[in-house]
């Protein structure tokens, strides 16, 4: 199976379970991989054969922009979105990563990764 990848894309959003979190606001990144078929894109060199790179990454900018207390219901959110837009795709993977969570020590970041079959 082919891939389209998006990697570190990178947001300041929202999120979190604990109520400062959703008014001080964080930087986060997402990493989103569409398994689809690409063999008719790499042979006609045309855009409608492939999944639109522009499209996802605003489809994960406006999931993004949208606060939500969980990083696995922003991740689901995203999934559906692209799902949506691309009935023809097999399968989506996104990480969506939280950088310096408020865990009271030192912590790069957090991550969920989940991953849907079509």
């Amino acid at each position: 199976m082919d891939q389209v990848a998006l990697e570190g894309m990178e947001f300041f959003a929202f999120h979190g379970y604990y109520e400062e979190e959703q008014k001080i606001g964080n930087k986060y990144s997402v990493d989103l991989y569409i398994d689809t078929d690409l063999q008719q894109a790499g042979t006609s060199d045309e855009l409608e054969n492939t999944v639109n790179y522009v499209v996802l990454y605003q489809l994960v900018a406006e999931e993004m922009q949208i606060p939500a207390r969980l990083l696995e219901h922003v991740g689901q959110r995203i999934i559906s979105r692209v799902q949506a837009a691309f009935p023809h795709i097999s399968g989506v993977k996104v990480s969506v990563s939280k950088y310096n969570p408020p865990f009271g020590g030192i912590c790069f970041r957090s991550r969920v990764t989940l991953e849907r079959k079509s």
